[in-house]
This record gives C-alpha cells, sequence and structure tokens, in this order.
C-alpha cells in the first residue's frame, strides 16, 4: 500500500501579493499539493501577485482562504509553525531536520502543513502552540528576519532534501499527534472544569493552562488519550452535579 503524504504551505495574515506570489510559485516548484491563507491583509490575486507566481498561478487561483488558523489546519495531523524569534522563552524550539523527518516518519496518510506568519511580526506564540513542532531558521543574530518567501524556500528545500533521503527507511517508533481541533477543545474543557474547582484563578489561568498545553505537545498526546481525558472531566463535572 502506497502511503501518501500531502504537504500544505499555510500563511497567515500575508501583506504583501509579491510574497504571496513567490510562494506559489515555489509551491509549485517543490510540489506542494495546496497553498492556505488565512486572513490575507492584500489583494493576493492581484497581477504583481500572478506575475511573481509564474507557472504557480494556478497554485494561486485555487489557493483556499480561512478565516482563522483553526479552520486552516482542522484537517492537518501534522504541524510544523516557523519562528523568526531565537529567544522566546514560552515556546521550546526543534532543529529543522528532526521536525522535518518526524514529520515524514510515519507509516500511515498524512496532511502536513508548514506554517508561517506575518511578515512583520511572525506567529503570535498563541498561534505557536497550534503546532506539534516549531522551528528557526539560522540567520545573523543581528539582523534574523528573513523575507517570507524566502524563509518558505528554504524550508521546502531542506524538507525536500529529507524526502530524498529517504528518511522513512529508518525504523524508529512512528507517533501520531492528536488532532489540533480536538485538542484544543480538551485543553479549553479542562480549563473550564479547573477554574470550577477552584484550582486556577482568572488572573492565573492563561499562563497555567499554557503550560498544561506545552506538556500536551511535548508528550505527543493522541487522540485516544484527549478522548480519555473528555471522558474524566465529563464525569468529574457530574459526580460534582450529583453529589
Amino acid at each position: 500500500m502506497t502511503i501518501k503524504k500531502t504537504l500544505k504551505i499555510v500563511l497567515v495574515e500575508p501583506a504583501g501579493p509579491i510574497n504571496v506570489g513567490s510562494i506559489a510559485r515555489l509551491c509549485e516548484n517543490f510540489n506542494v499539493h495546496e497553498l492556505r491563507i488565512v486572513s490575507p491583509k492584500c489583494d493576493y490575486l492581484a497581477q504583481e501577485a500572478r506575475k511573481m507566481a509564474v507557472r504557480g498561478v494556478t497554485i494561486l487561483e485555487k489557493a483556499k482562504v480561512y478565516e482563522d488558523l483553526n479552520s486552516a489546519l482542522s484537517d492537518c495531523s501534522r504541524i510544523i509553525a516557523s519562528c523568526g524569534r531565537k529567544e522566546h522563552g514560552e515556546i521550546p524550539l526543534q532543529s529543522n531536520k528532526d521536525a522535518l523527518s518526524w514529520a515524514l516518519k510515519s507509516e500511515r496518510d498524512e496532511t502536513i502543513a508548514l506554517v508561517f506568519g506575518r511578515e512583520d511580526r511572525g506567529l503570535s506564540n498563541e498561534e505557536l502552540l497550534k503546532a506539534n513542532k516549531v522551528i528557526s531558521l539560522n540567520t545573523n543574530k543581528n539582523y534574523p528576519s528573513l523575507n517570507l518567501s524566502h524563509a518558505v524556500a528554504i524550508v521546502l528545500h531542506q524538507f525536500n532534501q529529507l524526502n530524498e533521503l529517504d528518511l522513512l527507511k529508518q525504523h524508529t517508533e512512528t507517533s501520531y499527534p492528536a488532532n489540533l481541533i480536538k485538542l484544543e477543545d480538551c485543553i479549553n474543557d479542562a480549563g473550564s472544569l479547573l477554574l470550577d474547582i477552584g484550582f486556577l484563578m482568572k488572573h492565573t489561568y492563561k499562563a497555567k493552562m499554557t503550560k498544561i498545553k506545552q506538556l500536551l505537545l511535548r508528550a505527543e498526546i493522541k487522540d485516544d488519550e484527549v478522548a480519555l481525558i473528555r471522558g474524566i472531566i465529563s464525569q468529574a463535572r457530574w459526580k460534582i452535579k450529583n453529589d
């Protein structure tokens, strides 16, 4: 049976049509299956974007637009986000090789998302926490910011190299992380319960729940484990109500 790896590029609030057109061209260069755009801040179908896309104009025209990042990632089983900040404390970074290899090492069909942020400020910590892995590009520390399309080109080149090296032949244990939407619903449900029983306070809620989410992401929690936690929460609520 042939294992299918479907690759999506996800751009969050891109502001430059030239960048979007260039990325559509890169999608054609590297056989990316789909371009997704979250809340674009430009006319991504403008003539200047079409000119930059060259043979990728069909990918540009067929790009899917979403109102929020969750919607764009709802069907993606492996999510890798790019971050331009090397030191941000809350989000642990993976090496590009490890993260991209992890995306390829699977014995089932996968929809892989590579997520890139805004030209001026990248992705927020909240958005980065939606990814299974976060990577960064090694640049001059005095001027680390890369053009958006250049960053996409580098990551796609690295991804393509790893694919061609056939790292899938390395027999390592494969993990299958939980669906993002199911995981976030579970975390929100758990947070609500922890507030109700007084374990969390409103002023510390966000920081504590971020730590819990990081813990679950590092553990690569699976769908059945998320369902188990939801079941525990549901039973706890029933017991509280009926005692």
